[in-house]
């Protein structure tokens, strides 16, 4: 046990590191040509604050947006607004619907936009978003960048939701990880996400990760595999977001995921954060609470809800095994389609 409380203060230390070095977003006019995608699929209910936020921005070559069979009358909304909307093409065998929307936004793209930009309906972003998450790209010289929006998690929510930054900060050495080629060193985020299109174009764009249920981290590591170099940066105050609104909404949408994370990865999180509180170390329990702290601290989050970590890692690590009996069963779905 006391292994295992010397463990978890270590990675608290590295959390705090990490928190120190994570890139913050460069300010500036848009310095290329660039071009924002949005692929949408029965997003009306949500997507009017995304577009406003698409409204603010200036100096982008275009929007486009790809309606993938939505039956809500979202293409109709965003076309009142003034925005293109492309009619996506039946999903293809061996494509999952989000990287084929993807691809689509890509191959209609304007040709001389030097920048592809990936944005998801349910963000929100600040005005010069865009430009600012471009200029961050160019100024520190990498091929894709994850701004990592602020997450609005409302009330279960709280619990999981504000693990994904803590994950990569507390587990992920961030300035290795950009130029690493290793696999289990990539953390990217396709809720807002910038691209070199020369770079996309050479690791094979979406058609690379066609068939990847975690496309925006899979798309990362097809670029290193080009030999591109990039990762996860500040967003806290390009962007917000609201993923779920719900509990249920947020075990559907982890339960589609978790599946395809090693097996190890939920037994680790259980030994180190959950079992020694169990056990009733009191220390241990600190050391988890002041990282989810820092974490939260530097990525806009809850301060108060990082008391509550043990008690999210456990639910976590409970809908990994939800999503690997659904997986096992054949039965995971996502938006209507089987995954």
């Amino acid at each position: 046990m006391r292994v295992l409380t010397g463990a978890v203060w270590l990675l608290t230390a590295h959390t705090a590191v990490n928190a120190a070095l994570l890139r913050r977003p460069v300010a500036g006019p848009l310095p290329v040509r660039t071009s924002v995608l949005l692929p949408v699929r029965n997003e009306a209910h949500r997507i009017g604050a995304c577009l406003d936020g698409l409204h603010a921005q200036q100096g982008i070559a275009e929007v486009l947006l790809l309606d993938d069979g939505s039956t809500d009358g979202t293409a109709e909304l965003a076309r009142s607004r003034g925005f293109r909307v492309l009619d996506g093409a039946p999903l293809p065998a061996g494509w999952l619907g989000k990287p084929h929307a993807c691809q689509q936004l890509a191959d209609a793209a304007d040709p001389a936009s030097e920048v592809l930009v990936f944005l998801d309906a349910d963000v929100v972003l600040s005005p010069g978003a865009v430009a600012t998450t471009v200029a961050t790209l160019l100024a520190h010289d990498l091929d894709l960048i994850s701004p990592y929006p602020r997450q609005q998690a409302p009330g279960l929510t709280r619990l999981v939701q504000p693990l994904l930054q803590w994950s990569w900060l507390t587990f992920l050495p961030l300035r290795l990880a950009e130029s690493s080629s290793r696999p289990s060193m990539s953390a990217a985020n396709g809720q807002l996400l910038a691209v070199r299109r020369s770079t996309y174009r050479r690791a094979g764009g979406h058609a690379a990760v066609r068939h990847e249920v975690v496309d925006d981290v899979a798309l990362l590591r097809a670029v290193k595999r080009a030999g591109g170099r990039g990762g996860v940066v500040d967003g806290t105050a390009l962007a917000t977001t609201r993923m779920y609104e719900s509990w249920r909404e947020l075990a559907d949408g982890y339960t589609k995921s978790l599946h395809t994370t090693p097996p190890v990865v939920p037994l680790l999180l259980f030994v180190l954060y959950v079992l020694p509180v169990l056990q009733g170390n009191q220390i241990a329990y600190a050391a988890g609470v002041v990282g989810r702290a820092v974490s939260a601290q530097r990525t806009g989050g809850r301060v108060l809800d990082s008391l509550t970590h043990p008690l999210g890692v456990a639910a976590l690590v409970a809908l990994d095994a939800r999503s690997r009996l659904a997986r096992r069963r054949g039965s995971l779905r996502w938006k209507g389609r089987a995954v």
